[in-house]
């Protein structure tokens, strides 16, 4: 499944390449990764790394430790086995957060008494700072340094994942997941530019596919530790070990990094980098997305008060002045976080509309899951996290071999994904709606969820990629790496109240949370629906009126 952490882009972003257990971020895959496909990512990579090497002395599509810098004299580079290890370490570390922390949410907000509300912000704050700060993090390893900044960021991750683990309230963990998105954010966009800058040929396909593996097995182990840790509860410290689990590993990366990356001579980047920083940009969709956040996830809990509304009509008001200030920075020759001529491009809008969409429906339903699980029907932390197994695991496996399937079939696997996706929901609602565990069905069910969401999100993220100009790919990339975020984060936010609305009526049993649980079921169906009826109406469109929308 995704967030994550994240999967990077280049001097665009990655996320979790999985879903969503990812919705803490998450993450991954995550997150993020992470869901997305290590092919298409490098292909976007690949052509973003072609613009850095005009401003980034001894940067360019082959081996570092091949370059030369300024003078012509050879620039040492990293050993690329060292490398590999260090920078696929430090992403299975994000990504394994992020799954872990939904299995933790339960028992997290028992022990610090946490509102529904703050729950919510303890796993949406990581994707909010992560996909607000996603690109430039990117951008920043082009202008600095990959290296450099991979290791800024793990040190950022290692502190923050220590504060989390040692936080005393709500608030205060809140503001350090804040962090702890910000540093995955500059630390996770460098990794897959790292394994592209470092491999050519067969070993760059190797790395790749090393990268694929950690993607994978970190979903699926993720779901597993994360049980394990709150289950044995070490030290009788409960949830805390989620997160403190990652400070002896970030440690161990950052005493051996530096030396390792060879840092000390990586370059840096110049003007051209330097431009493309977009800091307006990045304040005003910032602030859009705290606009939009934070009334629909307090609002709830406060009675819907007016201020919650004025948040919205200002994040409304707000949204399009940041999409006119992106088109008047392209039209001037920048580079802005969300470029218009990628949005104008064959397959893109329909792409972003599923991105979102399937983003927003697996975060929703890995919390939901999860809270109905433990909360609603007693069971285990680890008992919860092997029952999503399934999920992660087979969105795993399909995202990496879909491919294989006829190609006359593949136009048409996103929209069928989104249908097996409405069909499990349904399922799921339907066999715990009497407030029983499922049986064995549970499984089964599951497993379809993860196989349709592989299908609905993998496809046509590829193929939108597949379909926009080679000057334009990076860009494409960091956009629907960071529409994948900001679905995580509205999944959380939405379906996660759509639940907690319910569920928190009553004294929690297994059947007023059963309840919360089928309605909220019904609601992901309906949003997986409409994606992918989102494709025929898009073709409708574009035979009618020439419009690029469908994929």
């Amino acid at each position: 499944m995704t967030s994550t952490s994240s999967s990077p882009p280049s001097s665009s972003p990655s996320s979790s390449p999985l879903p969503a257990s990812a919705a803490a971020g998450t993450s991954a895959p995550v997150t993020e990764p992470a869901p997305r496909h290590p092919e298409s990512a490098a292909r976007g990579l690949s052509k973003d790394h072609a613009a850095d090497s005009r401003s980034v002395p001894g940067s360019g599509p082959g081996p570092a430790g091949d370059s030369a810098s300024g003078g012509g004299h050879a620039r040492r580079g990293p050993r690329p086995g060292w490398l590999l290890a260090i920078v696929l370490s430090g992403q299975f570390m994000a990504l394994l957060d992020t799954f872990i922390v939904n299995v933790a949410a339960p028992d997290l907000r028992a022990d610090l008494h946490a509102s529904g509300a703050g729950l919510q912000l303890v796993i949406a704050g990581y994707t909010l700072a992560y996909a607000v700060l996603l690109i430039t993090g990117a951008r920043l390893g082009a202008l600095l340094g990959h290296a450099r900044m991979f290791l800024c960021g793990l040190a950022l991750f290692t502190g923050a994942s220590l504060a989390c683990g040692l936080a005393t309230g709500t608030g205060w963990l809140i503001a350090f997941r804040l962090v702890q998105g910000a540093g995955g954010a500059v630390m996770l966009p460098q990794v897959l530019s790292l394994l592209q800058r470092t491999f050519t040929g067969a070993a760059r396909n190797r790395a790749l596919g090393a990268y694929a593996a950690v993607l994978g097995v970190g979903a699926a182990a993720g779901q597993l530790l994360g049980g394990v840790l709150v289950s044995a509860d070490l030290f009788g410290w409960g949830w805390r070990p989620v997160f403190l689990i990652n400070v002896p590993v970030g440690a161990a990366l950052l005493l051996a990094g530096p030396a390792l990356l060879r840092v000390r001579t990586e370059p840096r980047g110049g003007a051209e980098e330097r431009r493309a920083l977009d800091l307006p940009g990045l304040v005003l969709l910032g602030t859009v997305l705290l606009l939009f956040t934070v009334p629909v996830v307090l609002g709830r809990e406060q009675g819907w008060p007016l201020w919650g509304w004025v948040s919205l009509a200002l994040c409304a008001a707000l949204a399009p002045v940041f999409g006119r200030y992106e088109l008047l920075l392209s039209r001037r020759g920048g580079r802005p976080l969300v470029s218009p001529l990628v949005l104008r491009a064959p397959g893109v809008p329909l792409a972003v509309l599923r991105i979102f969409c399937m983003m927003a429906v697996n975060a929703g339903f890995v919390l939901v899951v999860m809270l109905h699980l433990q909360t609603g029907l007693g069971k285990s932390a680890l008992l919860a996290g092997v029952s999503m197994v399934p999920t992660a695991g087979l969105f795993a496996l399909v995202g990496m071999v879909w491919r294989r399937l006829p190609q006359s079939w593949h136009p048409r696997l996103s929209a069928t994904g989104f249908l097996a996706a409405a069909v499990s929901f349904g399922w799921l609602g339907a066999l715990l709606s009497g407030g029983g565990d499922g049986g064995p069905w549970l499984y089964g069910c599951l497993s379809v969820s993860g196989i349709g969401m592989s299908l609905a999100y993998n496809p046509v993220l590829s193929g939108a990629l597949a379909r926009v100009r080679q000057s334009e790919a990076a860009d494409a990339s960091g956009l629907l790496v960071t529409t994948a975020q900001l679905g995580l984060l509205s999944g959380v936010a939405l379906f996660g109240a759509v639940f907690l609305e319910h569920v928190e009526r009553a004294p929690v049993t297994p059947a007023t949370s059963a309840h919360a649980l089928t309605l909220t079921c019904t609601a992901l169906a309906a949003v997986s629906l409409v994606a992918a009826g989102a494709g025929a109406l898009s073709g409708a469109v574009r035979r009618v009126g020439g419009w690029t929308g469908e994929a």
